[in-house]
């Protein structure tokens, strides 16, 4: 990844961000830079920002420029769990152990594959690696997620994410019993400078998260929570529980613990809202939990132990 600065001039002076980056940046496209800005690679003043933000004098414009790698994608028949569905978009409740779309080092069938095999209609704003994703749930995640059939429905939702006016909330299982029924993480999230496949907790090189969480159920050992995200890091809940110790259970990369054995990470999102990106209509959808998640919890109901 190459990491490109800009300090803003007064000649520079209320262009706005797209136009500046294009202006800026030789060989690349407005849909390209449109796709940087969405998934939050660039930065202004450290803060992730929208297309038509004017720039000001002295704003510091960072831009952690991704490789460009494309895959030839074949689409493949899957069986997709279908919320909803019009023209415009599509919710559906990606199953654990699913990933989202291709990237370095995946060769596996991923929910992209499926997409399009279901549907070609998918925005292009994300390029041929990530048609119509907006945002991601990690592959031991399981959950509803929300998929861009055109470019216009894309930027809407994408603004939503930056706007946070997008809701996502979750529940995990995570070991320990919080003491407190509710409370707040705010805590900067990077990249783990001794394992670059992990994140964590730090103030180098990071981005403001922020996690509320509510405690639904305490069990002999393990609590179940309610978190809702009021920022969209990678793997965010996963690094905030464990920053407050307590991990979530099956937590394969930041658990301190054995995952519980054949069931995996305990982590679902379970609730979207958001406003629809052509019609305006504010809507919301569910997903219950999988069915080993409500047996796993069953079981700590009636007091019987499970393998953590």
């Amino acid at each position: 990844m190459e990491e490109n600065k800009w300090m803003i001039e007064p000649k520079q002076v209320s262009t706005r961000l797209d136009k500046f980056l294009l202006e800026n940046i030789d060989d690349v496209s407005r849909t390209r830079i449109q796709q940087w800005i969405t998934n939050g690679d660039v930065m202004v003043n450290g803060e992730i920002s929208k297309s038509n933000y004017k720039v000001r004098l002295h704003d510091v414009i960072t831009l952690d420029r991704p490789e460009d790698v494309e895959y030839d994608l074949t689409p493949v028949d899957m069986n997709l769990d279908i919320v909803y569905e019009d023209h415009d978009i599509i919710v559906l409740n990606k199953p654990k152990g699913v990933v989202v779309h291709p990237g370095a080092g995946t060769k596996e069938v991923t929910l992209v594959h499926g997409l399009l095999y279901h549907c070609q209609d998918l925005s292009g704003i994300n390029g041929v690696l990530r048609p119509g994703i907006v945002h991601r749930i990690d592959k031991d995640t399981s959950g509803l997620l929300v998929v861009a059939k055109n470019d216009k429905a894309h930027v809407g939702l994408s603004e939503q994410l930056v706007d946070k006016t997008m809701s996502r909330k979750y529940y995990a299982l995570v070991h320990g019993e919080l003491a407190h029924d509710h409370g707040t993480i705010d805590a900067p999230i990077g990249r783990d400078e001794k394992d670059r496949q992990k994140m964590t907790v730090t103030d180098k090189n990071s981005k403001q998260a922020i996690t509320e969480f509510f405690v639904k159920e305490r069990f002999k050992g393990f609590t179940l929570v309610e978190c809702h995200l009021k920022t969209g890091r990678t793997h965010q809940i996963r690094v905030h529980m464990q920053y407050i110790k307590h991990p979530v259970v099956g937590d394969p990369k930041y658990s301190y613990r054995k995952p519980l054995t054949d069931h995996g990470q305990l982590l679902h999102a379970f609730e979207l809202t958001l406003i629809h990106p052509i019609t305006e209509e504010r809507m919301t959808f569910t997903a219950p939990l999988p069915a080993e998640f409500q047996e796993i919890l069953q079981s700590l109901r009636e007091g019987k132990e499970i393998r953590a």
